[in-house]
């Protein structure tokens, strides 16, 4: 916390008083000087505090005034005036210049020497210069693990929370790769018109730029790696940026640098990094070291919710969109391929809107319509059930319109079987559906009783309907559930019979996908 007037004279061992010029009391005292002449301001350079005796101030009311009026125009913070020396209080035409220019004048009482205010001014600026560098190593290791976490757009938000300003990246292209902050038009604006610079001159390059207009300053940084240039960087404020936030500029524009600048092999080895620890979270749980979570922006103790993305097509084409599109989101995440599916696993309070987002933009990248199925909240020890849980939600809801399913959205299906281990559900498909089983695997050319019980079950009881779908005369359709219930003992005319059966259904899908989960 920079020192200000108000807070020296708030030193009780200083003893200082503001008799003047009160409302200048927050200004920053960037040094103290202690002067004894009529006319000081050759020596000074803005910002200080002045100290005197009053030796040279004059003893009329308009020789204090030119006196004050100097220290204004020379960008004094506050006047300090002993009270033990000269005079034995603040004269009153300093006073009245003091409340006229708005200048701060400090009573310094006669205890008080101007070496021991030097010494407090030295001490507060010398621990303001410890904090400003802590700061800044900091924020230097917040940028490190937000560009782990969510790569460029994770960085620039982190930078832009740092400076309270608004930050934004653009390639070579234009192309907007990330943005943070509520000035977003502006600072592209002045970032594209710097790139429309370079690319109309030849020669050297320049690599920083300050735009000051009405709306203040934007700083201008070029983002390069290994000579080759790939966008630029641009924070607005309304001050020029001081020394210790342009450090955080070129900390943030290296780590941009070198995300740009990552051949395809390195981004391809970290994909394979990332899914052999995804692969490994499924399989061994809280088994798993926990520090290899945190490369990828996870703790022990992280929330999660799982995601699984069907018909996604070639899976390298498919893992390189859906990483991109994760990126822009600023997300940490885990991810995997299975067959023809992506399992996701990102944090639990954006994974919602995250989910359905992620969705659309990969469908639309891919040209194909993807499913989606998306798992309930657990600790990220549980993820493999989050996993289980968003694969059957993709494939009980299976849509044409590609819409994200969600499993809590499953109803009964949802709180019945959610958090059931492999061997409940076993238990319970078998108990209604396994004499089923055994007759189709006596019978394998001439029925097929678990489908056709499965399409009357989804046909909410249509016959007709249940056994177009399975191509088959409704004739037969009837001697095949006349069959189920002969062999079930059961009524499938019964609302709580039917309701019984499909939990079994269901009960046997999510089982395969526990045996077919990583």
């Amino acid at each position: 916390m920079a020192i200000t007037v108000r807070r020296l004279t708030q030193r009780r061992d200083l003893g200082l008083s503001i008799v003047a010029g009160l409302e200048g009391a927050d200004r920053v005292i960037d040094w103290a000087h202690a002067i004894e002449l009529a006319d000081p301001t050759p020596w000074l350079a803005g910002g200080e505090l002045v100290m005197t005796t009053g030796l040279q101030i004059g003893t009329e009311a308009d020789e204090q005034f030119e006196y004050v009026a100097g220290l204004v125009q020379a960008g004094t913070v506050a006047l300090a005036f002993d009270t033990g020396t000269t005079f034995d209080r603040v004269p009153d035409g300093i006073r009245s210049a003091g409340d006229e220019l708005g200048l701060p004048i400090l009573a310094v009482p006669a205890s008080t020497p101007f070496i021991a205010i030097t010494r407090a001014v030295i001490d507060e600026l010398t621990a303001d210069q410890v904090r400003g560098v802590q700061r800044v190593v900091d924020q230097q290791e917040n940028f490190a693990r937000a560009t782990l976490r969510g790569g460029i757009p994770a960085v620039i938000s982190a930078l832009g929370r740092a400076l309270s300003s608004t930050v934004a990246v653009i390639d070579t292209d234009d192309r907007v790769l990330a943005v943070h902050g509520p000035d977003s038009a502006r600072v592209i604006r002045l970032a594209r018109r710097m790139a429309d610079s370079a690319r109309s001159r030849s020669g050297r390059r320049q690599t920083s730029k300050v735009v000051a207009d009405d709306e203040g300053y934007c700083t201008i940084q070029s983002v390069s790696a290994a000579q080759e240039q790939h966008g630029y960087l641009a924070v607005s404020s309304t001050e020029p940026l001081p020394s210790s936030d342009r450090l955080l500029v070129a900390h943030a524009v290296s780590l941009v640098s070198i995300e740009l600048g990552k051949p395809a092999k390195v981004v391809d080895t970290e994909q394979r990094l990332r899914a052999a620890v995804t692969q490994a979270l499924l399989s061994l749980g809280d088994d798993l070291d926990v520090s290899l979570l945190r490369y990828f922006g996870f703790d022990a103790d992280s929330r999660i919710a799982a995601i699984v993305l069907t018909n996604v097509g070639p899976l390298l084409a498919a893992e390189r969109q859906t990483a991109a599109a994760l990126a822009g989101h600023a997300t940490p995440y885990l991810m995997t391929p299975t067959a023809n599916e992506l399992t996701i696993i990102v944090p639990a309070e954006s994974s919602l809107e995250l989910g359905s987002q992620l969705q659309q933009q990969v469908s639309a990248q891919l040209q194909r319509t993807l499913g989606g199925g998306l798992g309930l909240p657990a600790p990220i020890v549980a993820a493999a059930l989050s996993v289980r849980q968003a694969t059957a939600a993709m494939r009980a809801g299976r849509s044409p319109t590609g819409q994200l399913v969600n499993f809590a959205d499953l109803g009964t299906f949802s709180l019945l079987l959610g958090s059931q281990s492999a061997e409940e559900l076993h238990t319970l498909e078998q108990s209604m559906l396994g004499a089923l089983d055994v007759y189709d695997a006596t019978h394998p050319a001439s029925s097929s009783l678990v489908a056709t019980l499965t399409a009357f079950l989804e046909h909410n009881g249509q016959t007709e309907v249940a056994a177009a779908t399975l191509g088959i005369h409704r004739h037969t359709m009837r001697n095949r559930l006349n069959k189920v219930v002969e062999l079930t003992g059961r009524d499938i005319n019964s609302a709580h019979v039917r309701a019984e059966l499909w939990i079994a259904v269901k009960a046997r899908e999510l089982l395969g996908t526990i045996q077919e989960a990583p």
